[in-house]
């Protein structure tokens, strides 16, 4: 279960990653939004969420079906037996989410990174773009993003996406697996 607390802290490390200076009009210094109680008890109500049981009839060998549907029971459990987390982006991708959409075409602070995978940096379609990024050469493929991820300016000095990286190689890693699924 993901707390209120968690989730506001996790937004406002987002955005002080983002080295947002500025804040909209009417907005109180240091105020972080607080997800709707709908919001949180999502996940909980997906954690709770039926899992189909293999039934069989006393004496009879287990069939091909039931098996699979145990095994499918199995893999969706973790090692306490709660059941897993739904697919979805993995937790470093929050730091991303803060500034960037995977919605086709939706531009926050940043880009959609929706069908980024594979192409140049710098060439979403009605996003202005530094220079710097447009002129990189950057191909954001596994090499591309993990060195970027690990250092943006570094990577692409002149940049102007305020965002230090992401210095653990797995969360990398789970990132430019998670961006290769967005279409």
């Amino acid at each position: 279960m993901i707390s209120r607390f968690a989730v506001a802290a996790s937004l406002a490390l987002a955005l002080a990653a983002c080295g947002s200076s500025s804040q909209p009009s009417g907005e109180a210094t240091g105020a972080a939004a607080v997800p709707s109680e709908a919001a949180t008890t999502a996940p909980e109500a997906a954690s709770t969420a039926a899992v189909p049981v293999a039934t069989a009839t006393p004496g009879a060998a287990p069939t091909e079906a039931s098996m699979k549907a145990a095994a499918d029971a199995h893999e969706d459990s973790d090692s306490d037996g709660h059941d897993a987390a739904p697919a979805g982006p993995p937790q470093a991708f929050q730091q991303c989410a803060a500034c960037h959409s995977t919605q086709p075409g939706k531009t926050i602070i940043g880009p959609s990174l929706a069908g980024v995978y594979g192409h140049k940096a710098g060439q979403v379609p009605g996003f202005q773009f530094s220079d710097a990024m447009k002129n990189s050469g950057l191909v954001l493929n596994e090499k591309g993003l993990d060195r970027f991820l690990a250092d943006p300016k570094g990577t692409v000095p002149g940049t102007i996406m305020a965002f230090a990286g992401i210095k653990d190689e797995d969360q990398r890693e789970d990132v430019v697996d998670y961006l290769k699924t967005l279409k």
